[in-house]
């Protein structure tokens, strides 16, 4: 693809200033922000990743997806304000999520131990995750807001924490799972994906990419359960303080 091609998508950008402009939405900052921002990030990744490549050492795979689960624990930590030690679980949960699904993927050698395999599949499982995290600690938030006096209850009449937090936990984690379960139940009929477009725009073969794109489906599907329930898991003791008190601050 020459530069002259790729500039021509700018057409797009272009018009979505021209509309903004033109209902007043006062967007043209950010348009222009997010795009700058968006050719920089996606340059900087692509020499990086060639890097990466030609060298072929678990080293640099390590430190790239280390450097992914950082900046996706930084980007949900800032909606969990409210939660004590958000950011140690939240990095916890990414951590356990990506070291589940490579010992599956390698371990039965469903792909290659190769950093062009690893690297863009770790980063889809985390990017996931990542959204799962942050759906799941909006509406936990959400529920303790507009249930706090049913928590409150179960605690004074003598339950637990995990009693009190119980029926919330499950409907929080449901809640979180939905986007991802109606994508899944959509995809190839409402959607194509893009590793699976991308594919197809290389030249591969449609069944040989629609394999892949089902191995990172259905990757994606069981890591996302996970990732509700871990963070769940961990994250609910620490509303509680030794007394058995409530201690979630609303923000």
């Amino acid at each position: 693809m020459s530069l002259f091609t790729l500039s021509s998508a700018l057409v797009f950008v272009i018009l979505a200033i021209i509309l903004s402009k033109s209902l007043k939405l006062g967007l043209e900052k950010d348009l222009l922000i997010s795009s700058f921002r968006a050719t920089i990030q996606l340059l900087l990744i692509g020499y990086v990743l060639s890097f990466i490549f030609s060298a072929n050492h678990p080293l640099f795979i390590l430190l790239m997806i280390s450097l992914m689960i950082g900046v996706a624990a930084q980007n949900v930590v800032r909606k969990g304000h409210g939660f004590p030690g958000i950011h140690l679980r939240v990095l916890a949960t990414l951590a356990i999520i990506e070291i589940i699904a490579m010992t599956f993927l390698l371990g039965l050698n469903i792909i290659p131990p190769a950093p062009r395999y690893v690297i863009p599949i770790s980063g889809m499982i985390i990017g996931s995750s990542m959204v799962i995290c942050s759906l799941l600690l909006n509406r936990l938030t959400a529920e303790l807001q507009s249930r706090k006096a049913e928590v409150l209850v179960i605690l004074s009449l003598g339950g637990s924490p995990k009693q009190a937090i119980q029926s919330l936990l499950k409907d929080t984690i449901r809640a979180s799972l939905i986007p991802t379960i109606d994508g899944t139940k959509t995809i190839g009929l409402v959607q194509l994906p893009g590793m699976m477009t991308g594919q197809i725009i290389a030249g591969a073969d449609p069944i040989q990419a629609v394999r892949y794109q089902l191995i990172i489906v259905f990757s994606l599907l069981a890591m996302a359960s996970l990732t509700s329930i871990i963070l769940g898991l961990l994250l609910y003791p620490s509303l509680f303080n030794q007394h058995q008190q409530l201690i979630f601050e609303e923000t």
